[in-house]
C-alpha cells in the first residue's frame, strides 16, 4: 500500500474555495480553523464554509477536544 502526502504544490493556482474543496469532499478529513491557516492560508474558515453551505455543499461542523470546531464536507450536495 502506497501511502501518498499532499504538498504545497497539489494546491498551486488554485482559490480557497478549491482547494477546500479538493482536501475535504468526500475524504472523511476534517480541517480545524487553525489547520486551514497553516495549510491553505485561509484566515476565516467559517466564512469559506458559509459559503460552501450557501452553494449546496454538505458541510458538517464536527467539535473537537479542544473546545473548536472542525468542518468536513460530504461528497454529496445537498442537490443530489
Amino acid at each position: 500500500m502506497t501511502i501518498t502526502t499532499r504538498t504545497r504544490n497539489d494546491y498551486a493556482g488554485m482559490t480557497q474555495r478549491e482547494k477546500l474543496l479538493k482536501y475535504l469532499r468526500g475524504t472523511d478529513r476534517q480541517l480545524t480553523q487553525a489547520e486551514a491557516q497553516a495549510r491553505f492560508g485561509v484566515k476565516n474558515l467559517r466564512a469559506r464554509m458559509s459559503e460552501l453551505r450557501s452553494e449546496g455543499f454538505r458541510v458538517r461542523t464536527v467539535p473537537t477536544a479542544t473546545s473548536t470546531s472542525a468542518y468536513k464536507i460530504s461528497r454529496r450536495t445537498d442537490a443530489n
